[in-house]
């Protein structure tokens, strides 16, 4: 197929883009290489595609409207996965108008360019972010998701609604994936797994919010990418049971579906930096925190939707995991 791939330089993009010219499809790759995080990470997740003679790249915007409308005139393309997005919960409450951009007026460009140009699926990228103030725990795709917390959350969650409209007024095949704190090789800088590798290596004390009392449902990146593949592959329908007069929150009477990719099986907090001391065979200095705004106590992922849909669940070991994301750290940084 020839697919575009948005967010190619970030972590599950490059990653999903990989996964996509390995097996023969043909990837068109989108970044606007911003400095939300160092862009030389980004130039060397690129690199990892050089190879590929079926891999273009062109950076790009979201938000460029002309751009983006050209993009999809040109491209031809059969799917899409949306990966590109401004990232970070925390950093949503310092400055909100790049997620009004990126993730708002951007996905609109998506599926602008979708319903113009007869793309078959589009898949993008949700968050465990949307449950927000819930507290029952596993998340469940049927669950009430009204009350973010973040704005990044209800930018995620105004993704959904908006590609609901377009599936039913367009009839666009579109799948939302809701994914659970992502970690692994080639991770984002800004994320708790790096930066408390980085700072236990240079024996630099780490913050530890919330005083530690915080649980994840940690997902290794090879899990979340074979599930963004197998939903791409399985196009989004309508479901024939879906009742009007009693409507499911994650299916429809339009082509639209949304999952959870967890790993359905929270780590707290102590025993996630405990792993990480025991893959580098250091100590960590913490410095207990409070809880920061914007952050959710618990996320644990029931994924028995996407198993039904595509029959796979996320299953990689934290300590598997871990050991792998720190032996790319230590080569790719040589420390």
């Amino acid at each position: 197929m020839r697919v575009l791939v948005t967010g190619a330089a970030g972590f599950i993009g490059n990653e999903t883009a990989r996964v996509l010219l390995e097996r023969g499809d043909e990837v068109v790759g989108t970044d606007n290489l911003n400095d939300y995080y160092d862009p030389a990470l980004k130039q060397a997740r690129l690199a990892r595609l050089d190879g590929h003679n079926r891999f273009s790249f062109e950076q790009l915007d979201l938000a460029d409207r002309d751009g983006m409308a050209r993009l999809f005139a040109d491209g031809r393309f059969e799917r899409v996965v949306h990966l590109g997005a401004q990232a970070g919960v925390r950093f949503s409450i310092e400055n909100p108008q790049a997620y009004l951009d990126s993730n708002l007026t951007g996905f609109g460009h998506v599926l602008e360019g979708c319903r113009r140009n007869g793309v078959e699926h589009l898949v993008y990228a949700s968050s465990s972010s949307v449950y927000g103030a819930n507290t029952r725990t596993p998340f469940r795709v049927e669950d009430n998701v009204d009350h973010p917390v973040s704005l990044y959350a209800a930018t995620k969650k105004a993704n959904e609604g908006m590609a609901h409209s377009y599936s039913h007024l367009y009839g666009l095949p579109t799948t939302g994936l809701r994914f659970f704190t992502v970690y692994g090789p080639w991770g984002r800088p800004d994320m708790a797994p790096m930066i408390f590798t980085r700072k236990i290596l240079a024996g630099e004390p780490i913050e530890v919010f919330n005083e530690g009392r915080h649980e994840r449902d940690f997902t290794y990146v090879d899990d979340i990418v074979e599930g963004v593949v197998r939903v791409l592959d399985n196009v989004a329908a309508t479901d024939p049971a879906w009742s009007s007069d009693e409507p499911g929150p994650a299916t429809s009477s339009a082509p639209w579906r949304l999952y959870n990719i967890g790993n359905s099986d929270p780590v707290p907090l102590m025993q996630f930096i405990a792993t990480i001391e025991q893959a580098l065979g250091r100590r960590a200095v913490m410095e207990m925190k409070p809880r920061q705004p914007g952050d959710v106590l618990r996320t644990a992922a029931d994924v028995s939707a996407l198993e039904a849909a595509v029959g796979f669940r996320p299953h990689t070991p934290l300590a598997e995991g871990i050991g792998r994301m720190v032996h790319w750290y230590r080569d790719f940084y040589r420390v």
